[in-house]
């Protein structure tokens, strides 16, 4: 009876599958919510922060999903500003998963400030010397252009679309679409920008003080570089891993390698700079400080071996074999090149 409300060729699941995925959905949810208790109850301090390393979990995966959500701005981009056609059978599905990726970094801050009760201080009484006060509206901004990109993918289902209004209203946003690809490439850039930035005030922590150009430190543009070069594989992996669950084909092969080809350009830039600024780093910065590369690192948890697995295993391996046709147009070495990416 309630099939006109799915599209064409779905078939409603049975009700004890639909209960099973619900409540995969809920197991997550209830982790989640017993996370956030700890956190409340007992601060941040519990996330793997000490007094030498500042930075715990809970700024991994804030900057992560920001990271890996910047498919949506940067595919957005090449769609409708340098009007990449062949993105269109793709696009969706990265305005999807940027919208779920800012959403949860909306989250992940309210635990970040400790008290959510306070969130709106952020906006009524912002630090205008604290590139972060740039970082909370640009976020902001970037989820409400989000929205309205995503309002046209629920303004398409079959019942609502044959509402005159709404038809004609998702008609006109798909027509200025640009307009929004163009400011959500605005606004996430800089933000982006201005959380690599941060690293340009941080003289207190050599690990990651970095110097610059003019005003920006070089890890202003690093980051957006690191950004750009994750987020389309990762979108990738979500497409694939849906394909697997559903059993449907959702975006042809050739689209994919696309994205991986554009993902593995950017991070091949990236690295190239990453590499650059690390060699700055450790044989200027450091020794100006009085500072050994040694030092910067202590224990299992922050040792050398994160820092080389992220510069080699996941950074100069999968740009290699992101930007190696023969290798990027095989399946399964284009997901395990995304996979090393999106982890780097």
């Amino acid at each position: 009876m309630d099939s006109k409300l799915f599209p064409e060729g779905i078939e409603r699941c049975s009700l004890g599958k639909f209960l099973a995925w619900l409540g995969f959905i809920a197991i997550g949810l209830a982790w989640g919510g017993y996370a956030a208790g700890v956190i409340f109850y007992k601060g941040i301090g519990v996330t793997g922060l000490d007094n030498y390393f500042g930075f715990g979990l809970w700024i991994t995966f804030d900057l992560a999903v920001i990271a890996l959500g910047a498919g949506a701005f940067f595919t957005g981009f090449l769609k409708y500003i340098l009007k990449i056609d062949q993105l269109k059978n793709i696009i969706n599905l990265t305005v999807i998963v940027g919208f779920i990726c800012y959403s949860g970094a909306m989250l992940v801050l309210t635990l970040d400030i400790g008290q959510p009760i306070r969130a709106w201080f952020g906006y009524w009484h912002p630090n205008v010397h604290s590139m972060l006060t740039e970082v909370i509206f640009c976020i902001t901004c970037y989820c409400m252009v989000l929205v309205i990109e995503f309002l046209p993918l629920i303004l398409e289902q079959k019942q609502l679309n044959k509402v005159p209004f709404l038809h004609h209203l998702a008609h006109q946003m798909h027509v200025h679409m640009a307009l929004f690809a163009g400011v959500g490439a605005f606004l996430s850039t800089f933000h982006q920008g201005s959380l690599g930035g941060m690293y340009g005030v941080l003289f207190g922590r050599p690990y990651a003080f970095r110097e610059g150009f003019f005003i920006w430190p070089w890890t202003f543009f690093l980051f957006v570089l690191s950004a750009v070069g994750s987020g389309p594989v990762f979108t990738v992996l979500v497409c694939t891993f849906m394909e697997k669950l559903t059993g449907r084909k959702l975006v042809d092969f050739k689209t994919k390698s696309l994205m991986g080809k554009i993902a593995g350009t950017m991070l091949t830039v990236y690295m190239f700079f990453k590499l650059l600024d690390t060699w700055a780093w450790a044989t200027g910065v450091l020794p100006h400080m009085g500072l050994t590369f040694e030092q910067m690192f202590y224990g299992t948890i922050y040792g050398q071996w994160m820092f080389w697995t992220e510069l080699v295993i996941c950074g100069v391996v999968p740009a290699i074999m992101l930007i190696t046709p023969a290798i990027r147009n095989r399946p399964c070495l284009l997901y395990l090149a995304g996979i090393l990416d999106c982890l780097g």
